[in-house]
């Protein structure tokens, strides 16, 4: 297991100094289902309340420079107008509803248009690499039928790659020098963009959003020689396209049936899908599923612990060569909802 784990983190290494970089660089998330705004900034400010979400991913437990990934998003709608207290929204709310969900769905009419902002904040460590990114969100939401309504979002922020080569044990054999980068860590602050697009209803979403549409070299370096004549390498940050998708199934008056899909796409990798499945009980209990092709299978669960208050944990188990030396991937989602005086509602 320890070989293995110099093998990792050896690997993370040459994966930053490669002349193209060939994996995917953002973080995994299990939970997306509960924050698709951690992936489409057109989810900033959808809905009529300030949503607050903080997670915490553990991947391949007992790995040796394993990912860990911490990240805070906010989100809320831009300014007032008779959306904040005419238009039902979906907010987790354990008291008796006004409404039965069928007749809420009947009802149910698509907000005015509106604006929305959020923020965004990640820290992402997988062995020696680190990378902390920071964005700021705008969205502008506008109905396109009695229904249905489609929004447009962007995020601009900064990310920094840092490698700390002085954690990593290169060994006489290996033809990489820590003394060829000149110094301990690799860092620079570079921009970054992301995009979206978001249809939905009340019965079901699509969504299109794209990360790092910028691709940015992540070594400052830029290829040049150093003293001893090691040629410093370049990386770059490709974008991530991911196309997202659900439908809500009213199984009963108590119970409600989400699945979804996730088709992912980071060049040069193979196309990357993720089959879910959530289940939600009354606005109290939730269990879920997801596959994710040839990569393995998850188990999710969550409680709304007040309107205000919720909170998920998932487990994933890799079906890849890895579940030989990893206990799974562990995944914590806290989040924090507030509406002020506004009407309670329906939830997801």
């Amino acid at each position: 297991m320890m070989i293995l784990g110099k093998k990792f983190v050896f690997s993370c290494v040459c994966f930053l100094m490669g002349g193209y970089v060939s994996a995917q660089q953002q973080p995994y998330y299990t939970q997306y289902i509960l924050n698709n705004f951690i992936l489409n900034p057109a989810l900033a400010g959808i809905e009529n309340y300030w949503d607050c979400k903080v997670s915490y991913r553990n991947q391949w437990v007992g790995l040796n420079g394993a990912p860990t990934t911490l990240y805070l998003t906010i989100n809320a709608p831009l300014g007032k107008s008779e959306y904040d207290n005419e238009t039902p929204v979906t907010v987790p709310d354990l008291k008796a509803k006004s409404l039965g969900a069928k007749q809420f769905l009947m009802e149910y009419t698509a907000p005015p248009a509106h604006q929305g902002v959020g923020f965004t904040i990640i820290n992402d460590k997988t062995g020696p690499l680190s990378r902390i990114a920071a964005y700021g969100s705008y969205a502008y939401h506008l109905p396109v039928s009695l229904k249905t309504s489609l929004s447009f979002g962007l995020s601009l922020g900064v990310q920094e790659v840092n490698v700390d080569v002085n954690a990593v044990d290169f060994g006489q054999a290996n033809p990489v020098d820590p003394a060829a980068l000149e110094s301990g860590y690799l860092n620079k602050l570079e921009p970054d963009v992301n995009a979206g697009l978001w249809l939905s209803n009340k019965s079901y979403f699509v969504g299109l959003s794209a990360q790092q549409i910028v691709p940015v070299p992540i070594n400052s370096s830029n290829g040049t020689t150093t003293s001893n004549g090691v040629t410093l390498l370049t990386g770059k940050l490709v974008p991530h396209t991911f196309l997202t998708a659900g439908y809500k199934i009213l199984a009963s008056a108590d119970i409600n049936i989400l699945p979804s899909v996730m088709i992912s796409y980071v060049q040069p990798l193979p196309v990357g899908v993720d089959v879910n499945a959530k289940i939600q009980y009354q606005d109290l209990l939730w269990l879920g599923f997801s596959y994710r092709y040839r990569q393995g299978y998850a188990v999710m669960m969550g409680i709304n612990i007040s309107s205000t208050v919720n909170l998920g944990y998932s487990y994933d188990y890799t079906t890849t060569q890895l579940n030989t030396v990893s206990n799974g991937t562990h995944e914590i989602v806290l989040g924090f909802l507030w509406r002020g005086n506004k009407k309670n509602s329906y939830s997801k």
